[in-house]
Formats: C-alpha cells, sequence, structure tokens
C-alpha cells in the first residue's frame, strides 16, 4: 500500500531489466553454466554459450547442451544458481544508467524487472551494494511465462498502480524489448556500456 502511495504522488515509473542493461553478467552466467555442465562431465565454450544461451531462459536453451538428459535439467539449474555468486567478480556495472537512476529516484519509482531467478538478482545487488537503490524487485520467480511475454512489465506496472503513459523500461535483449513495447510503454535501448 504504501508503495502506491509514493506511485501517486510520483505518478513516473522506471523499470530495468538486469543482465546487459543494468550488469554486463555474460561471463558470470557463462562460468557458472561451465561449471554446473562440467559437474555431470558436459562442456560448454563461450561460442556454444552466445549462440544458444546468452538471452535465454534455462528451459529454452538446456535440450541443445544437454540433449536427452531431463532428469539433469534442475539439478544443473540448481547448482548454476549455487555457482553465480562466485562469478560476481567479473560482473560490470553500467555505472551512468546506475548514476542515472539515483538522479531519477527524485521523480520515479525505481524497480529491477527481470526473468532472472530471485536469487541471483538478490546475489548482485548485494555484491555491488545496490539493493537499497530500487523500490522493488519481479523476477521470474513471480511470473509464469518469460519474455518475450510481457507478464514480468505488466505485474510491475499493475503493483504500482500507474498509467503506462507514466511508464519508462529499459532494456537491451531482443526478447525483452518485445515485452517492453507490448506494454505500450516508452522503451530505452540499451546497445552496450
Amino acid at each position: 500500500m504504501l508503495l502506491k502511495c509514493v506511485v501517486n504522488r510520483l505518478k513516473n515509473l522506471a523499470l530495468f531489466d538486469l543482465d546487459g542493461t543494468l550488469f554486463d553478467t555474460d561471463v558470470v552466467n557463462f562460468e557458472a553454466y561451465k561449471k554446473a555442465l562440467e559437474e555431470h562431465s558436459y562442456t560448454l565454450k563461450y561460442e556454444d554459450y552466445t549462440k544458444y544461451c546468452k538471452g535465454r531462459q534455462f528451459n529454452d536453451f538446456i535440450v541443445k547442451i544437454v540433449p536427452n538428459r531431463e532428469d539433469l535439467y534442475p539439478i544443473i539449474h540448481r547448482r548454476k544458481k549455487e555457482l553465480y555468486p562466485s562469478y560476481l567478480c567479473k560482473a560490470r556495472v553500467n555505472i551512468h544508467l546506475i548514476n542515472m537512476i539515483k538522479l531519477m529516484k527524485k521523480s520515479y519509482v525505481v524497480a529491477v524487472v527481470t526473468t532472472a531467478s530471485r536469487k541471483n538478482v538478490e546475489d548482485i545487488l548485494d555484491y555491488f551494494k545496490l539493493n537499497n537503490l530500487f523500490d522493488f524487485i519481479i523476477t521470474g520467480d513471480d511470473v509464469k511465462n518469460n519474455k518475450p511475454d510481457p507478464e514480468c512489465y505488466l505485474k510491475a506496472i499493475e503493483k504500482c498502480g500507474t498509467e503506462i503513459k507514466n511508464v519508462i523500461i529499459f532494456e537491451d535483449s531482443k526478447p525483452g524489448i518485445e515485452a517492453a513495447r507490448k506494454t505500450g510503454s516508452t522503451v530505452f535501448i540499451i546497445d552496450k556500456f
């Protein structure tokens, strides 16, 4: 209820994707997946990671990396989440965007909206001491459908009770941009940093 009061006062909502927008986590995710797969005698090359995994949900790409081993999928996925914090030192912060968010907080409610797991989101925000920067977080654990479905963004907008015309979304990936555009909000594309 407090959040709705803040939004009613501010009327503006800024939503930020995590991977590729707020942080460059390519190497972090690659190393965690690589190690989790190696523990089951599978190899993952960076080229294959960028081809099959980058910007996609685990369930969408694991079948290409580990075909016909559905029994291993939840084990590998859980292990990747456990390993993720070990590689956070390899992440890069989009410092310009973080500085913009600090300025925007005066007139916007700001939130992370991602289909990454809540654990990974909390781990990276804690690691970079940015967990207090955002008013709330929507993760893949909070939705049924992944991007390009706009569910995660629509859930954030509904949570705040603001109008679409007052929402801006920052995204980088093709599925994320598609999801953001489907909401009717203004979309800012993060190309690189």
